[in-house]
């Protein structure tokens, strides 16, 4: 099956000469000059993968995507950037993308990226998990906790479908940042410790039992 690829840079050429070289491998591809037309495009018709630039005029990269997460639309997104700093990186991650390549770049490794982003959405486990009264269900990507459905963000979903695939098991930052937010790099964030506090506060609302817990100097753990 032909995967669709949306291309939003407002550089025309880098627009043009991407959408030669991923035809030629056989993708169905668009380009949006910008993240307004951009977005235009994707509520029209949900592509495969956005590959995304961060300077654009009047919706950057940041704001696209923040916006696409904000509707749960959980399409892998891609970063184009010229920024390199690590600060730049972890911006754009944050905001929810799920990569982030640095220009000027080659295209075998943007393509290789494509590729691994592609797979690992194919690949998620669709095994439905039950923790006690927690289910999670990846496929229809939605959480129940003692009956009632939890309203989580891609990547407070994410980091609990991490946990209770790992019942049981303690988890690093490093590793939730790694398999979450796609950290290959080091990183100086507290992103994790965040997320786990909105997990709490979803989970526990009522004053119902600790779940999540602090392995202090380790990370965290999903107990039954």
């Amino acid at each position: 099956m032909t995967s669709s690829v949306l291309i939003a840079d407002d550089d025309v050429a880098i627009c043009e000469a991407l959408e030669r070289s991923l035809r030629f491998e056989g993708f169905k591809v668009r380009s949006a000059l910008n993240g307004e037309i951009a977005i235009e495009e994707i509520e029209k018709d949900l592509p495969d993968i956005l590959i995304l630039d961060i300077n654009m005029p009047e919706v950057d990269g940041i704001q696209v995507t923040k916006y696409l997460r904000s509707l749960d639309i959980d399409i892998p997104i891609c970063i184009l950037s010229a920024r390199d700093e690590v600060s730049d990186r972890v911006s754009g991650l944050e905001a929810g993308a799920d990569d982030y390549v640095v220009k000027p770049f080659s295209f075998d490794e943007l393509l290789a990226r494509i590729h691994a982003l592609l797979r690992r959405r194919s690949a998620v486990d669709s095994k439905i998990l039950s923790v006690g009264e927690l289910i999670v269900d990846p496929l229809r990507r939605s959480a129940e906790y003692y009956g009632r459905s939890l309203d989580l963000t891609k990547k407070e979903f994410d980091l609990l479908h991490v946990l209770a695939n790992n019942l049981s098991l303690v988890m690093s930052r490093e590793q939730l940042l790694n398999r979450v937010w796609g950290y290959d790099f080091d990183v100086d964030t507290n992103v994790v410790d965040v997320f786990i506090g909105y997990l709490r506060k979803k989970l526990e609302i009522g004053g119902r039992e600790r779940i999540i817990e602090t392995v202090r100097g380790v990370g965290f753990v999903l107990k039954k």
